[in-house]
C-alpha cells in the first residue's frame, strides 16, 4: 500500500472558521505521527491551489457553508481527489436538517415534530404553536455548531424571534426535554456514547465553546439498554444518509428512554475537546490513533484507484 500525502483542509469561508483552523492544528499534528502532512488554508469557495489527485488525500476539517454542505466534496470529486469522510451527495443531504430529518423518520427513528421556513415567509405564531406546543427550539437549516440556535417558550418569545429574522430558511421543533447524547460513528459502527451536561441546560454555542460551561460523561450515565437504543439508531442514521467513514450523531434521551434523533454531522470537530474523540475514547482511542482511523478508508481508496489506473 502506498502512503500518499495527506492534505489537510482548514479554515474555510463560513463562521466556522475558527472552529476548523482549530480542528486542523490538532488534526495535522496527529496524523503526522503516521504520514507526511501538508496544511492547506482555503480562503476561497475553490480548490486550493497545489492539491494533486495523484499525491495527495485530503482530510478537511471545513466546516459549515462550502465545508460539511457538498460544495468542496463536489469539487474534489470532479477534479479526481480521494478524500475523507461522506460524499457530496450525503454531505449535502446532511447540512439540510429538514431534508435529513425526513430520511431519518423513514428510516424508523424517532424524530421531533417541526416546520421549515423561509425567513421571507414566516408562518403564523398561533399555527405554529397550535401544532408544536409553547416550548421549541429555532435554528437554521443549513448552519453547523449551534449557530443561530434558539430555545424558545410562549408565543411572545417566539413572536419576537421570528420577526427578527433576517434571511435564510429556518426550522422550528417540537423541544424533547431529556438528556442529550452524542455518539460518534466509525466506518458504520457507533462508538461511545457521551452525555452531555450544561451548566444552563442549554447546549447552545456559548455552552458548546465556553470552557467551563459544560460537563462530559464518558460514557453516559444511562441504562445499557438505552445506551444500546442509542448506539442502534446512530448506525440507522449513519446508514440512512449514505455517510462514508465517520460522523457524530446527536440525540435526546427523553424520560422514557427514548431515543430523538437531534442531528447528524459529518465532518465534526476535532480538537482535544471535541464530542468525537470523546465517544472514541470509550473505545480505547487516543487523538493519534483515532486520526490514523479517520483517514485509512480514504487512503484505501487511493490506492484503490491507483491499481485501477495501472491495470
Amino acid at each position: 500500500m502506498r502512503n500518499p500525502v495527506v492534505a489537510v483542509f482548514a479554515g474555510g469561508v463560513s463562521r466556522e472558521r475558527t472552529i476548523s483552523e482549530r480542528s486542523a492544528a490538532f488534526v495535522t499534528e496527529s496524523l503526522r505521527d503516521h504520514f507526511q502532512v501538508e496544511l492547506f488554508d482555503v480562503r476561497a469557495e475553490a480548490l486550493p491551489a497545489g492539491v494533486d489527485p495523484g499525491r495527495h488525500v485530503v482530510f478537511s476539517t471545513l466546516h459549515g457553508t462550502f465545508g460539511e454542505d457538498g460544495g468542496m466534496q463536489a469539487l474534489l470529486d470532479a477534479a479526481g481527489i480521494v478524500y475523507a469522510g461522506s460524499d457530496a451527495v450525503s454531505s449535502r443531504l446532511c447540512m439540510n436538517k429538514e431534508a435529513t430529518k425526513r430520511r431519518v423518520r423513514e428510516a424508523g427513528v424517532n424524530v421531533a415534530d417541526g416546520v421549515c421556513f423561509a425567513a421571507h415567509s414566516v408562518p403564523e405564531v398561533r399555527d405554529l404553536t397550535a401544532r408544536l406546543g409553547h416550548r421549541l427550539v429555532l435554528k437554521p437549516n443549513g448552519e453547523g455548531s449551534s449557530i443561530g440556535l434558539h430555545f424558545v417558550e410562549g408565543q411572545s418569545e417566539l413572536g419576537a424571534r421570528l420577526a427578527a429574522l433576517e434571511g435564510g430558511d429556518w426550522l422550528l421543533e417540537q423541544r424533547i426535554d431529556g438528556r442529550e447524547l452524542t455518539v460518534g460513528v466509525l466506518e458504520g459502527r457507533a462508538m461511545g456514547v457521551v452525555e452531555i451536561m450544561p451548566q444552563s441546560g442549554r447546549y447552545d454555542y456559548e455552552s458548546k465553546y465556553t470552557r467551563g460551561r459544560t460537563e462530559y460523561r464518558v460514557p453516559a450515565g444511562i441504562p445499557g439498554a438505552a445506551a444500546e437504543e442509542v448506539r442502534r439508531a446512530a448506525e440507522i442514521v449513519f446508514s440512512a444518509c449514505g455517510c462514508r467513514d465517520f460522523a457524530r450523531v446527536d440525540f435526546i434521551l427523553d424520560g422514557r428512554d427514548r431515543a430523538w434523533f437531534l442531528e447528524i454531522n459529518t465532518l465534526p470537530g476535532l480538537t482535544g475537546t471535541s464530542l468525537l474523540p470523546m465517544s472514541a475514547s470509550s473505545e480505547g482511542f487516543g487523538f493519534s490513533a483515532l486520526a490514523r482511523r479517520l483517514i485509512m478508508p480514504a487512503i484505501e481508496r487511493y490506492n484503490h484507484v491507483g491499481e485501477r489506473v495501472q491495470s
